[in-house]
């Protein structure tokens, strides 16, 4: 049982982990294209499944904005039927990958493609959630949201609806912006983005302003779960959306959870247990037909920061969710979209990360390339696209970076003496084809190959072949091999 102080701290935490959670559970079904209700499923599933499970102590998992665009993607692609499936069938690649143990592999994934996934999801949502701002439908493609544009503005400084929501939207942000800045403790430990929900729908319900708002049901009648006949309908696509569910949610999980560790002293995230977590959840949220979750980093950082010690914050949190959703669901009806579009916007803006690229940029160019051309190919084409792209040019820089070959050349009257060194690999086949055509012919050549720390079978090769050429032309060799050539 807990102590007192410790169940009070948790108490506490779980109450402010609620309030983040609502509004987002909610901004991100919406923009996922699904019914509200079902990013409350997600959160209360995450609370009262995964918080119960072994894996971190303090991350809090829901709905995630990082996952709204795959997710309407997939609904558009396959339909909301197929959704429960997908996300199920991810809960289950997610419990077999934590099970192999292969969860800690994921921190090997570059950090300049994580964060390029992020910001590519980032740009996606805000380009996305400017049009609800204006009170028109978010087009279905990128290349359809950026030639709206220009309607959208129209509409937003024309149209009764338009005015509103850009007011509202732009009322959220600054409330939102300026909530931790401006007020004092302990009055700022409510969030910002609740206070701004709550301000912006008053004013809209007061004022009759003219906008689109929330439209909420019944929480039983707006769970999905997949018929059986439903499985019939899985294919190679079906496959494709699960596997990328999996291992985006993975991905993210994982890193949230390796930024969690860093903000608390308590125990550390045991990273295959976690991932097991994680998709026993998916696993729940697919037979509920609900949104995917992973672990969030902003609900998270709240709970670190509320002063949570153990994990019955982020069971509490689950409860009160239901709680919330049983008895008073009629409250999500007062919500304007242009609202949830704002909260939704700013969570883009977060995902990019500015001050970190820019940083990035003046010290490590080549990852900075990497991290925007992640991002952009996000954009221009779609996550899993953006994302493969990103892990192949990451693997790509990575082999060049690693295979520095050094090749110096000491010439005599009689005698040139070659010493190679670094590793020797097929990336550098040319320059080292190079430097040894480049060396007089007739002459006694001594090549020292035995400082290099890799030499792979085309280079061997092609040194082999090189000795028996500079033979055949009258020049000897004499040939010092490393002590294991790879």
């Amino acid at each position: 049982m807990p102590s007192a102080p410790t169940f009070g701290a948790d108490l506490a935490a779980s109450l402010v982990v609620f309030l983040v959670a609502v509004p987002l559970c909610v901004g991100v079904a919406a923009a996922s294209g699904v019914p509200v209700e079902l990013g409350i499923v997600t959160g209360i599933v995450g609370g009262l499944v995964v918080g119960l499970l072994p894996g971190s102590s303090l991350q809090v998992s829901g709905p995630a904005a990082g996952l709204t665009v795959l997710v309407a993607s997939a609904v558009s692609q396959h339909g909301l039927a197929m959704l429960g499936i997908i996300v199920l069938g991810a809960g289950v690649v997610q419990i077999l990958l934590g099970i192999s143990r292969l969860g800690t592999w994921f921190r090997a994934i570059s950090p300049s493609v994580v964060q390029g996934m992020l910001a590519g999801i980032g740009l996606v949502l805000i380009l996305g959630q400017i049009y609800p701002v204006g009170g028109l439908a978010q087009p279905d493609t990128t290349v359809e949201k950026f030639g709206g544009l220009g309607g959208l503005a129209t509409a937003m400084v024309t149209t009764p609806e338009g005015l509103a929501g850009l007011g509202l939207a732009i009322a959220a942000l600054l409330v939102m912006t300026g909530w931790k800045k401006f007020v004092p403790a302990p009055l700022n430990l409510v969030p910002g983005a609740l206070v701004a929900v709550i301000l912006t729908s008053a004013a809209a319900a007061l004022l009759a302003l003219p906008v689109k708002k929330i439209e909420v049901g019944s929480l039983l009648a707006s769970l999905n779960p997949p018929a059986l006949t439903d499985f019939g309908a899985i294919n190679l696509a079906v496959l494709g959306s699960i596997l990328t569910f999996a291992l985006i949610a993975s991905a993210e999980s994982l890193f949230s959870a390796a930024a969690v560790d860093r903000m608390h002293d308590g125990p550390k995230t045991q990273y295959n247990k976690e991932l097991v977590a994680q998709g026993a959840g998916n696993a729940v949220c697919g037979v509920f037909g609900a949104l995917p979750m992973t672990a969030v980093i902003v609900r998270s950082s709240a709970n670190v920061q509320a002063g949570a010690k153990t994990k019955l914050s982020r069971v509490l949190h689950g409860f009160w969710l239901l709680l919330f959703v049983v008895l008073l669901p009629g409250l999500l009806a007062f919500i304007p979209t242009a609202v949830l579009a704002a909260l939704l916007i700013q969570a883009g803006w977060k995902l990019l990360e500015i001050q970190a690229v820019a940083k990035l940029v003046r010290e490590h160019r080549s990852e900075a390339f990497v991290l925007v051309l992640t991002a952009v190919t996000i954009v221009a084409t779609d996550l899993l696209i953006g994302t493969l792209t990103g892990l192949a040019v990451a693997v790509v820089k990575t082999a060049i970076e690693v295979s520095r070959l050094s090749v110096n050349a000491e010439h005599s009257e009689d005698r040139v003496h070659v010493e190679l060194g670094g590793n020797a690999t097929f990336l550098r086949l040319p320059r080292l084809l190079d430097h040894l055509e480049k060396l007089p012919t007739g002459k006694h050549v001594h090549l020292d190959l035995s400082t290099v720390r890799h030499l792979d079978r085309a280079c061997h090769q092609a040194v082999e072949n090189w000795v028996a050429e500079h033979r055949r032309n009258n020049g000897s060799v004499e040939v010092a091999m490393p002590a294991k050539a790879g």
